[in-house]
């Protein structure tokens, strides 16, 4: 079963974020106070719509409690930022990451159970993105708009099973240029390099390429 985000204020890193999911082809719903932002991220989301967060009713009413992963990107408004993370904690919400505007900002979202304090700039919101869609990624760096380098965690699937078996740069046209073991990394790793379970593999290509190779390959 996929995941299901809520993204709760629609700014520059909200919208990304709710942008980054739409392309990934995962569940997201998109809440914000302004019309005229809703409306310009309803295409982007499963369900957009225009509330106040500072309410557990109202977010009760939109199945808050059902989702997975909470993002609380409000700007400057500390005030709604503070009091909407309070609710979403207090409802039981298993992870809710906070965009915060400074430092102090920053501690109080830490008092009050915040699982994650960011401040991100814009192009973050794709790393974050995919990094919490994947239960195998483990992180991604962008390269460009279409191409970054992720940490895959190996499994079963793949375990003692060599880089020449898999043939990886063929079947997905990604390739594997790490390999982190027990602490020690193995670069550019040789053909002959068996996979083991519990291995992390650096992989570079397209974020389309690494996709198909996370979901078949893995």
């Amino acid at each position: 079963m996929k995941k299901q985000f809520v993204v709760i204020g629609l700014g520059n890193f909200g919208g990304s974020l709710v942008k980054e999911f739409f392309d990934a082809g995962t569940e997201v719903l998109a809440i914000d106070q302004s019309l005229e932002r809703v409306e310009k991220y309803r295409p982007f989301a499963t369900h957009c719509v225009q509330v106040n967060t500072m309410s557990e009713a109202t977010l009760t009413q939109l199945g808050i409690r059902n989702m997975d992963h909470a993002f609380v990107a409000l700007g400057d408004d500390i005030e709604s930022s503070v009091l909407t993370t309070l609710i979403l904690k207090e409802m039981g919400m298993k992870q809710v990451w906070v965009k915060a505007a400074d430092v102090y900002h920053k501690r109080v979202l830490e008092k009050i159970g915040a699982d994650k304090v960011i401040h991100p700039e814009r192009d973050m919101a794709k790393r974050i993105a995919h990094h919490v869609i994947s239960e195998k990624m483990i992180d991604y760096i962008e390269l460009s708009e279409k191409h970054g380098i992720v940490e895959l965690a190996a499994s079963d699937k793949v375990h003692q099973r060599s880089l020449l078996e898999l043939n990886i740069r063929a079947n997905y046209g990604c390739t594997i240029i790490g390999i982190q073991r027990k602490g020690d990394t193995i670069v550019s790793p040789a053909a002959e390099e068996k996979i083991l379970k519990g291995d992390t593999l650096i992989v570079i290509g397209s974020n389309e390429d690494i996709y198909q190779f996370e979901k078949d390959g893995l």
